[in-house]
């Protein structure tokens, strides 16, 4: 008689199968549709993040007996005179600086093509027309006023004032949205409740580890190539902090431009600079960097090149920028519900047998 029941089991296993299956089958569609909600929904995600990382300093400053609404304006200001501030001190220096590197790059091509006689089966003159029109670009770019360029990107902004109004509701509302989940989760799903909060404290350590790290790598090497008398220290150091963002690989693209434009202005400046990689990228690796990590976000580093490269692959530029943390996510996910996972294999196993 019981032969004779549908068994819900298979049923159910099937439709997932078949799920599965449909979505594997259509996963350039899929990613298609990823991408294109991705880049519409980037300047929403970015403001919250934004939000997110500064709702620690509004909740210190109303500790200290200021009022919620001053707090949120403190560092919204702050903010704006703080990047008006640098781009208006940096942008001309910035605009410099890139010149003399391409020009510098584009000597250093030259000389080794010249020097050791390699054949690029042709494409040395397209690497030659590529970086000279780097450095038309950048004088252009240096002629013109930062108003200009900015009043020629139109997407961009638009994008920036989405963001930039979505951060001030963000950041005025955060504790509420906080509060609204607390409320909603706690008290009839506790287990989630707990599982959100230690991806609350992995995506904090995160977000704010990074932006310090950034900033003292920044600083750090803009006083070590400065001191070494490399003529692109500035710049160099602005690329040491910001490519950070994309782990390794970042660091990699700066060791390169700085030893090839070393190498253009003399030899003593070359070994200068190959020393200061060398010793002090080890400094930032074991001593800096778990310094100001913590233990929470440790990740092999053969883990973060397949992850940021998958990441690259899939999404882009984008991708790569939050594979990283998307893969922290994914991995406090999977060991909050190990033992949930390996009681539902299980079961799996049990049903299959059947």
């Amino acid at each position: 008689m019981s032969s004779n029941k549908l068994n819900y089991k298979i049923i159910n296993l099937t439709a997932l199968f078949l799920l599965l299956y449909l979505t594997v089958s259509n996963i350039g569609l899929w990613i298609g549709i990823g991408s294109k909600i991705l880049s519409i929904c980037s300047p929403f995600i970015v403001a919250f993040v934004f939000a997110y990382a500064f709702t620690p300093i509004v909740n210190f400053l109303i500790k200290k007996k200021v009022k919620r609404t001053l707090a949120c304006t403190i560092i919204i200001v702050g903010l704006l005179l703080l990047v008006s501030g640098i781009l208006a001190i940096t942008l001309p220096m910035v605009y410099e600086q890139i010149g003399l590197l391409v020009k510098m790059l584009l000597e250093a091509f030259n000389t080794v093509i010249t020097k050791y006689d390699i054949n690029l089966l042709g494409y040395e003159t397209e690497i030659k027309n590529f970086l000279s029109s780097i450095a038309t670009s950048v004088g252009n770019l240096a002629s013109t006023t930062t108003t200009d360029i900015v009043v020629s990107s139109i997407d961009f902004i638009g994008k920036f004032i989405v963001g930039f109004v979505s951060f001030i509701y963000f950041l005025a509302d955060m504790n509420k949205i906080r509060t609204f989940f607390r409320k909603l989760f706690k008290n009839k799903y506790e287990r989630f409740y707990n599982y959100l909060k230690i991806l609350d404290k992995e995506v904090t350590n995160y977000i704010g580890g990074m932006g310090l790290f950034m900033a003292i790598q920044c600083v750090e090497y803009c006083l070590l190539f400065l001191l070494i008398g490399h003529p692109n220290w500035f710049i160099l150091g602005l690329l040491a902090g910001v490519t950070n963002i994309v782990p390794y690989f970042g660091g990699i693209f700066t060791n390169i431009v700085a030893i090839v434009t070393a190498s253009v202005v003399s030899t003593p400046l070359l070994i200068s600079t190959i020393i200061v990689f060398i010793v002090f990228s080890q400094i930032d690796c074991y001593l800096i960097s778990p310094k100001v990590y913590g233990k929470t976000n440790n990740v092999s580093p053969l883990v973060t090149i397949m992850v940021v490269s998958i990441g690259g692959s899939l999404f882009g530029i984008l991708g790569v920028v939050i594979s990283l943390p998307i893969f922290l996510l994914i991995r406090e996910t999977y060991l909050f519900y190990r033992n949930d996972l390996k009681t539902s294999m299980n079961s799996l196993k049990e049903t299959i047998k059947e």
